[in-house]
């Protein structure tokens, strides 16, 4: 009886369900490519890791890793430069973020600042009297688009209006012509671009030397990238712009073999995130595990370390 019994209990035991885990993801605005990114790792996820259930919600770079830093998330995409900037304790963070680790770097960002045709808008300087439409506060391209002004002698003060939205309202704001620039940090092409390329002419205005020099100095999470010929309509030159990493981010408290098999998973189905994000194809572990300053989560370390890329 008591070998039927320890039987009974080992076979109970082996059946029941696994404890269901919650976890709030934060991805990006409307209109961008974190939305559907967010999206694909989420079904992925919850079919590889049992009992984990991943509510999916809006953000943008600065306020998810601050979310996740203040215990509002578990989960966020985020830019590289501006996490830097939060371990630094840098503005627009009100102190040091210590909460948040590191787990994939995913794709390179472009920092794409977009005219009309028709709004004499060659540099960063020519931004004075215009209208611009930009993400909201706490997002990573409309910090970017102040530092950029700050950079060149300018504020939002020196501008004839500036609207904070999301990427498809800025779109809508500019085929109207109630915008002349539309500031915004996503992959190339960027849908929203696209959408209005379809009505619009427009022109991708250039980084100058400069102005990515001092950013550099400030931090070494930017870079500079080019947007190459033809990635628009009728964008018949190279342009260089500022750049920075996608990565993924959870809290450092978050369990380990959830964020190890989630960033097995991630390695393992490399071709269906690059389906939703081109940018993301022959991304490899040794890529995923490249140091950007941003500590790793122990799960993450794991995984690469079992599969040498680190």
């Amino acid at each position: 009886m008591k070998l039927k019994a320890v039987v009974w209990v080992a076979c109970a035991l082996a059946a029941a369900p696994v404890a269901a885990q919650q976890v709030t993801f934060m991805t990006g605005p409307q209109g961008g490519a974190w939305i559907p990114l967010g999206g694909a790792l989420k079904g992925l996820w919850e079919k590889s890791i049992p009992g984990l259930s991943i509510q999916l919600l809006p953000g943008a770079g600065i306020s998810n890793v601050r979310a996740i830093d203040e215990g509002k998330a578990h989960v966020g995409l985020a830019n590289s430069s501006t996490t830097v900037d939060g371990l630094e304790g840098r503005p627009p963070y009100p102190r040091k973020v210590t909460r948040v680790c590191q787990v994939a770097n995913l794709y390179p960002q472009y920092f794409q600042v977009v005219a009309l045709a028709n709004a004499n808008v060659q540099s960063f300087a020519d931004f004075r009297g215009k209208s611009l439409t930009t993400q909201a506060k706490g997002n990573t391209g409309e910090l970017l688009t102040e530092l950029v002004l700050r950079l060149n002698g300018l504020g939002y003060d020196s501008l004839a209006r500036v609207n904070h939205n999301s990427y498809t309202e800025s779109v809508a704001l500019m085929k109207d012509g109630h915008a002349q620039i539309f500031t915004l940090g996503t992959t190339a092409p960027a849908s929203a671009v696209m959408d209005l390329a379809s009505a619009r002419d427009i022109r991708l205005v250039p980084v100058d030397d400069r102005t990515i020099n001092e950013l550099r100095k400030m931090n070494a999470g930017y870079k500079k990238l080019v947007i190459k010929a033809g990635t628009y309509p009728k964008q018949d030159r190279d342009v260089p712009v500022i750049a920075y990493s996608t990565h993924l981010v959870v809290a450092c408290d978050l369990a380990e073999d959830s964020v190890y098999r989630m960033a097995k998973t991630m390695a393992e189905n490399v071709s269906a995130m690059t389906a939703v994000v081109k940018a993301m194809e022959g991304i490899t572990p040794k890529d995923m595990a490249l140091d950007i300053g941003v500590p790793f989560h122990k799960g993450a370390l794991k995984f690469y370390r079992e599969v040498g890329a680190l």
